[in-house]
C-alpha cells in the first residue's frame, strides 16, 4: 500500500516492489459502490506506480477521487465507472455516472447539512477539469493532476 505517516508524508515502499523502476500499473478501472472502495482503488493504483508519486500528489488524488465518487453517488445515484491513468507527467481520474446533469456549484452549508464545499475544492486541486456528456445520457468528469 501507499502508506502515509501521521504527518501525511509517503512512507518508502518495502520489499521487491520497491525495486521496480517502471510504471507497473499505469491504469485502473472499476465501478465502486462507495467512496471507501474508490479510495482503496486509489491506494492500490498508487502502490503500483514507479516512480512513487509525491505525498502531496497522492493526497490530492485521494481527495479528488473521494469527492468525485461521493458527488456521483449523492447527486446521480451511482458510479458507472472509475478510471485512473498515469503518464510520466500526469495522473488522470475519470468518474462516470448515469446523470446528464453537470455538476453545479452551490453555496456551501456552514452547518454541514447540504455540503457545497466539494466541487470548488475539486476545481482548485485539479490542474484541468472537464465534464463530458455521454451518448447513454450519463456524464464523465475528468480531472488531471500534475505528477
Amino acid at each position: 500500500m501507499h502508506h502515509l505517516d501521521q504527518a501525511g508524508q509517503a512512507l518508502a515502499p518495502r520489499g521487491p516492489a520497491a525495486e521496480t523502476a517502471h510504471h507497473s500499473r499505469p491504469e485502473h478501472h472499476s465501478r465502486p459502490e462507495h467512496a471507501g472502495e474508490a479510495r482503496e482503488a486509489v491506494r492500490v493504483f498508487l502502490d503500483g506506480l514507479r516512480p512513487v508519486v509525491a505525498a502531496r500528489t497522492a493526497q490530492h488524488l485521494l481527495l479528488l477521487v473521494s469527492e468525485l465518487v461521493s458527488n456521483a453517488l449523492r447527486h446521480a445515484g451511482a458510479v458507472t465507472g472509475l478510471s485512473l491513468r498515469a503518464t510520466p507527467g500526469t495522473l488522470t481520474v475519470e468518474v462516470r455516472d448515469p446523470s446528464s446533469e453537470p455538476p453545479a456549484p452551490r453555496t456551501p452549508s456552514l452547518d454541514g447539512t447540504t455540503g457545497g464545499f466539494g466541487w470548488p475544492m475539486v476545481r482548485e486541486i485539479a490542474e484541468t477539469l472537464s465534464v463530458r456528456a455521454e451518448p447513454d445520457g450519463g456524464k464523465t468528469v475528468t480531472a488531471v493532476l500534475a505528477r
